[in-house]
Parts: C-alpha cells; sequence; structure tokens
C-alpha cells in the first residue's frame, strides 16, 4: 500500500447546486468536488484555494470543515485498480469570491473536461462520487450531519 495521501475538497453550493468538476471515463461523465493532494507545508485550506484555482479557475474563501472521507481502495468498487490507495479528504465548506466566473482551470485533473453545477436534490441521478456524501449533502443542507464518515465510497 502506497503511502496515506491528504487532499482537501471544497464544498460549494449556491441555489441549492453544488459545484463539481465534470470528468470523463470509459464509462462516460462522473462528477466529484473539487479539490486534491495537499503539498508538503501547505495548510488544508491552502490546498483548497489553490485546487480550486487550478480545477475551476476561482478563488474561494474557505470557511468550516464540513466532513472528513477515508478511502482504502482494496474495500470499494475500484479496488481492481485502487487496491494500494488510501487517502484522506477533508470537506470544506466554501464560497465563491466576488466576480467569481466558474471555469475549466489550468491545471485540471486529466480526466477533467469542465465544471458542473448539480442540482442537490438531484444528485442519485449522477455517477457522483463518493457516492455516500450523497445523503451527507442533503443533511447538510438542513445543518445535520456526520463529520467522520469513515471509510466510504
Amino acid at each position: 500500500m502506497k503511502a496515506i495521501r491528504n487532499s482537501a475538497k471544497a464544498i460549494i453550493i449556491v441555489d441549492d447546486h453544488i459545484l463539481t468538476t465534470k470528468n470523463l471515463d470509459d464509462e462516460g461523465a462522473f462528477y466529484i468536488l473539487p479539490g486534491g493532494g495537499q503539498q508538503p507545508g501547505e495548510t488544508l485550506t491552502a490546498t483548497v484555494e489553490r485546487e480550486c484555482r487550478e480545477e475551476i479557475s476561482v478563488d474561494v474563501t474557505v470557511a468550516d470543515l464540513v466532513c472528513i472521507r477515508e478511502y482504502i481502495g482494496r474495500d470499494h468498487e475500484f479496488a481492481e485498480t485502487d487496491a494500494d490507495q488510501h487517502r484522506i479528504e477533508f470537506m470544506f465548506a466554501c464560497t465563491l469570491k466576488d466576480g467569481a466566473v466558474v471555469g475549466n482551470g489550468d491545471l485540471p485533473d486529466d480526466s477533467q473536461v469542465g465544471a458542473e453545477w448539480l442540482p442537490l436534490d438531484q444528485l442519485e441521478a449522477y455517477r457522483f462520487y463518493p457516492k455516500a456524501l450523497r445523503p451527507v449533502l442533503a443533511e447538510y443542507g438542513r445543518g445535520e450531519h456526520p463529520v467522520y464518515l469513515g471509510n466510504i465510497n
């Protein structure tokens, strides 16, 4: 197994829609929260800020930590390709800074083709990952949610 990798993700909700990156693989489009790997010497909040600029071309204000997810690849549907992966994702509530125009950033992920706002009440209709985050986001909108989500996909 590789070393544990920390990453920081942005939860950006406006008008009951959540901002995601749109990605493509062999099965079609899938959606994830903007964010990525923490670099040595970088705080988690600085990671979220940098990743949002790189992936969705916006500056954000980082607020509270919403939840933490572990992903141990061997335990999930992508075990064949992710068996050696162990990631811890810290998800923060963020807001767009004034004048922000969302788009593909200068350093998108390899599979990323754009950014898209998805309706929170219809996340089940999309290949949104992690899947287990769908109900958490609905609860978060009502002010209720667990902080540590466990080893989920």
